[in-house]
């Protein structure tokens, strides 16, 4: 961390946005001394990661929100972004309130179905309940469907089947090969393995024919689902959806709509700043970048922005953002996982003891300066 930087009053770093990008720029910020706000739609982090161990285990999910305002008091303000006023430098919430910056970040993330996602404006509390109910939705259930097979759907199969060994379940993907497509080949095939392994029934290279009238995370009697390219139908008891994520770009789409990729990311430069704004910088999941979207890579993006803000203020040369070999660690239940660290392949033994256990959960309640509950 940095030490502690003299700004003039006319400096206020609003972030919109806090995920794990969002976090990490409002910490480092805290640690330099300079002003900021951070703005999120809910009361709590969501540490998503460790989402899909919510569904499975009861009491898991508390681990997984942390109140924002205990850490940041006052420069915590809670709201819904609906717009920006890039030329009084405004950020308009709902409700009215406007929110004048000198820099921007935004770091609004993205939306995916629910549990892998949860994006919902709830209280924290309410939030622990919904998953705390779709525990009891699996317990019930004795046969499990999960569509989507990327690093989500495989990660939630791995969980239901290590919790639940003796419950039948069926990973259902669109493509042959599971997993994400930057992942080596070796290590996709071993998620494969290991989840055969684990007594998981793939169905492969077919989609969801009737995805749109299933009801999702609900256990009931005889839920027929049907595949594109098989007469076949897989009757399941509950249906959890691990399909992809979607862009949260609705707040920024009028100022930026010439800046936007086709997904709704925003194009950036080198320097993580969206295109021809040298004071707005775009990080996480809504920076355009050619890297898989991980809480990994938004903390690299959050620092990042936060030091070229620095230099900026000090009147010093901006970093520039590089892009290394991909790291990315699945976790295939508590007890397993495969990953590679810089496009090498490891141990599985290494994932477990850096990810599977606990999902880094805890060092998101330490970097929150807040104790995990038990």
């Amino acid at each position: 961390m940095g030490s502690t930087l003299s700004v003039d009053d006319s400096v206020r770093v609003v972030i919109v946005g806090g995920g794990f990008a969002g976090i990490a720029a409002a910490n480092q910020l805290k640690s330099w001394g300079v002003p900021f706000l951070l703005v999120d739609m809910r009361d709590a982090f969501h540490h998503n990661v460790a989402a899909l161990r919510a569904t499975v285990q009861t009491g898991f999910a508390r681990k997984t929100f942390i109140p924002y305002a205990a850490t940041f008091q006052e420069n915590f303000k809670q709201g819904k972004l609906i717009g920006i006023d890039l030329e009084k430098q405004q950020v308009l919430l709902e409700g009215g309130e406007e929110l004048h910056f000198s820099h921007l970040i935004l770091a609004t993330g993205s939306d995916g179905p629910f549990p892998g996602k949860f994006n919902k404006q709830v209280t924290m509390e309410s939030a622990i309940q919904t998953y705390e109910d779709l525990v009891k939705e699996v317990q019930k259930a004795n046969h499990i469907v999960v569509i989507g097979g990327g690093g989500a759907g495989v990660e939630m199969a791995a969980e239901l089947k290590t919790d639940y060994p003796k419950k039948e379940v069926t990973l259902i993907h669109s493509k042959v090969a599971l997993a994400d497509v930057e992942l080596e080949p070796g290590v996709r095939q071993a998620v494969k393995e290991v989840l055969l392994n684990k007594g998981v029934k793939l169905v492969l290279g077919q989609r969801v024919s009737n995805l749109n009238e299933l009801s999702m995370n609900k256990a009931e009697e005889k839920i027929e689902v049907k595949l594109d390219k098989s007469p076949d139908v897989v009757i399941a008891e509950l249906v959890i959806s691990c399909t992809g994520i979607k862009i949260n770009s609705v707040g920024y789409s009028g100022a930026f709509s010439s800046k936007m990729a086709s997904d709704g990311a925003l194009k950036v430069n080198q320097h993580l700043q969206v295109e021809g704004y040298s004071n707005v910088y775009a990080v996480g999941d809504c920076a355009d970048l050619n890297e898989p979207k991980m809480a990994y890579h938004a903390g690299l993006h959050a620092k990042l922005a936060v030091s070229n803000i620095i230099n900026s203020l000090r009147q010093k040369p901006l970093t520039s953002y590089k892009k290394g070999s991909l790291t990315m660690l699945l976790s295939m239940g508590r007890d397993d996982g495969v990953g590679q660290i810089n496009g090498c392949k490891v141990a599985r033994q290494i994932v477990v003891f850096a990810k599977s256990k606990d999902l880094f959960v805890g060092k998101s309640w330490k970097e929150m300066g807040q104790t995990m509950p038990k």
